[in-house]
């Protein structure tokens, strides 16, 4: 991540600094005319030079400067980066993560720019080689932060924790000479977490045999400790819940239900903690409308909720009662990640329900738990055989591997006459089958294709033109799934050829123009008047003077400054940015360069999203039917479910 060149004649850490973005308040063009007006260095900057720009009046004028003054702690990273070689931009990152005096904590530490991602080891080395006196391979601090990056280079993949032999592996291809001591410094800095091997199983007889040394672990400490919160405040629901409802209350609402779903329904009432899964079709939404029906009748305070904005809309239309993302019902604060609902202030709630379930890392189900008082009832609603969560941890899949709560399984395929096909599809796929499609009513559509460029072709022909006219879904309640950015069948091509046909422009405000459609890229839930979650799709209502008006499913935003840089074109997304939602219908895009990340939970996760049509455009040849059958969900390392079963036992 080497700087780009910077602009002759003048000081260079200034241009970096102007070049990146990092004066608050000054554009592109306004910077690129700096030099013009005598403003080449820092000394430059006054109020009264600044003047001198075009289309930048007094009251201006003295906003840039005093934006400049605060920018200074950003300015002092710049000059170490610059100094190294490093882009400037990294220098946001670090200011952000280090607090205002990142400069000075740099030159004491530079491997803490590892705490950013996108930064590499080669990246921190250079850095340590322009900032410390004989700077050394062997130094504690490095074998320390290659600690911690081994563990976050981890978590991308979903684990919480590795075996400490492949850290110490790690540290050894990096040459360093002494792993033992690295782990030592990682554990005592708080940053990192070490957990013993389990004790072994012993029927009494003889000496007890030891623990597996090979079993120790360790993990980043905010996911360790988000895994033993997550153990202990379900066992302490568990404790604590008392019956809200008698048997006759229950059978009152069960009317219609099977067995299964009425004793999903008694289950979520009397434990603290409960499980309801099943595929699509099974009856999970109507089993809960009976649960919340139910605590209706009683007058019980029931919160809904769902890890997305759309799926927070489904649950709500399906049972008739008010119902939210996760984030806003534990009043997410900004981007910082901290909640406002916790144990301090918890959900007033006697029962609370969340959809969606596969979607929860372990970090916001531990803020969940913690927010549930004593005695309060947590239904937990999810398909484990959909991807997992994005973010590390295998919630769902540690509960029911766990044996800690009590979990129902719908099973009965019961959505024929609205989803037959689509249904019949996932269900086979969920199972590891991969049939031929049986939709005389068009229902399901296979497209086959010979490659990336004409599966392109086909998606943009299927989404503009071919859906709407043969089967009267607008191009507005369709959407596109693919399992890659990249490419001329990723998200990127896509959206352009898409928009190139469905709302031409010229991208009036940071790329976009009114009735474009786009999806949010992360949390900004500070914007007026309610803003936005990550993975929302909305469409451009307004543009211009530097801010997007835009209806997400949640309600109407107004989006300006950095947030605007968290949202992108929304015609097609990945399959993870669309798992929680749902469309009237849905063109899936399997092209070769996808065959590699083909999985079974992705494939059934990307057929899952359609409610009345689902197309399927084909190109990645054997390697879909291999996925299908052999490639199940890659295993996620985690202490969860073994933490549950101690806790419970």
């Amino acid at each position: 991540m080497t700087a780009a060149a910077p602009v002759p004649g003048g000081d260079p850490v200034f241009a970096a600094f102007c070049a990146a973005g990092l004066w608050p308040g000054l554009g592109r063009r306004t910077a690129a005319e700096l030099p013009a007006a005598g403003i080449t260095q820092p000394d430059d900057v006054t109020a009264d030079r600044l003047t001198k720009l075009l289309r930048v009046g007094r009251q201006r004028a003295e906003r840039l400067f005093s934006s400049f003054l605060s920018a200074q702690p950003t300015y002092e990273v710049v000059e170490l980066l610059v100094g190294a070689g490093l882009e400037a931009k990294l220098a946001s990152g670090v200011a952000d993560a280090l607090g205002p005096d990142a400069a000075r904590r740099l030159r004491d530490d530079p491997w803490a720019l590892l705490g950013l991602s996108g930064v590499s080891l080669v990246d921190a080395d250079r850095l340590a080689i322009a900032v410390l006196k004989g700077a050394d391979r062997q130094d504690a601090r490095r074998g320390r932060a290659i600690v911690g990056l081994t563990l976050r280079t981890a978590t991308r993949d979903g684990h919480t924790v590795l075996p400490a032999d492949l850290v110490v592996s790690a540290l050894q291809a990096e040459r360093f000479d002494d792993p033992a001591a690295a782990i030592v410094a990682a554990v005592e800095s708080g940053e990192v977490l070490e957990h013993e091997p389990p004790e072994p199983d012993w029927d009494g007889e003889g000496e007890p045999p030891e623990p597996d040394p090979a079993l120790r672990t360790l993990s980043l400490a905010r996911y360790g400790m988000a895994e033993e919160a997550v153990a202990e405040n379900v066992q302490r629901l568990m404790v604590t819940a008392e019956p809200i409802a008698d048997p006759v209350s229950v059978r009152s609402v069960s009317k219609g239900l099977d067995t299964a779903q009425a004793q999903a329904v008694a289950q979520s009432l009397t434990a603290g903690v409960s499980l309801l899964t099943g595929g699509p079709g099974t009856g999970k939404s109507r089993t809960v409308a009976a649960v919340v029906q139910l605590l209706r009748k009683k007058g019980t305070e029931v919160a809904l909720a769902a890890p997305t904005g759309r799926a927070a809309k489904r649950l709500e239309e399906l049972t008739d009662h008010p119902a939210t993302t996760v984030h806003r019902l534990l009043g997410a604060q900004g981007m910082t990640g901290g909640f406002s609902r916790n144990e301090e202030w918890p959900l007033d709630a006697d029962v609370v329900v969340v959809d969606e379930a596969s979607m929860l890392d372990v970090e916001l189900t531990a803020a969940l738990l913690e927010a549930c008082q004593d005695g309060t009832h947590l239904l937990l609603v999810g398909d484990p055989a959909q991807l997992p969560s994005i973010g590390p941890g295998h919630v769902l899949g540690d509960l029911i591997d766990s044996g800690a709560v009590p979990v129902t399984e719908l099973t009965t395929l019961y959505r024929q006459a609205e989803g037959g096909a689509i249904a019949r599809l996932a269900t086979a796929v969920r199972g590891g089958d991969l049939p031929p499609v049986d939709s005389p009513d068009r229902e399901v559509v296979v497209v086959p294709a010979t490659g990336s460029a004409e599966a392109a072709r086909r998606v943009v022909q299927l989404i503009t033109d071919s859906i709407p006219r043969a089967l009267g879904i607008p191009a507005g309640s369709v959407q596109v799934v693919t399992p890659v950015h990249r490419g001329p069948a990723g998200t990127i091509e896509l959206n352009k050829a898409i928009k190139a046909v469905l709302n031409p422009g010229e991208g009036t405000v940071f790329g976009f123009d009114v009735g474009d459609r786009v999806v949010a890229t992360a949390n900004h839930l500070d914007l007026e008047p309610i803003g936005f979650a990550n993975g929302e799709v909305g469409t451009v209502t307004k543009a211009g003077d530097g801010s997007l008006g835009i209806d997400f499913s949640s309600g109407p935003v107004t989006v300006t400054g950095t947030a605007l840089s968290d949202l992108r074109h929304g015609w097609a997304i990945t399959v993870h940015r669309a798992q929680g939602s749902e469309w009237p219908g849905v063109v899936v895009c399997l092209p070769p360069e996808a065959g590699g990340m083909l999985s079974r939970p992705l494939v059934y996760t990307a057929l899952t999203r359609a409610q009345k049509h689902l197309s399927i455009v084909h190109a990645s040849g054997a390697a879909l039917a291999r996925a299908v059958r052999e490639v199940d969900v890659r295993p996620r390392r985690t202490r969860l479910a073994r933490l549950l079963a101690e806790t419970a036992g």
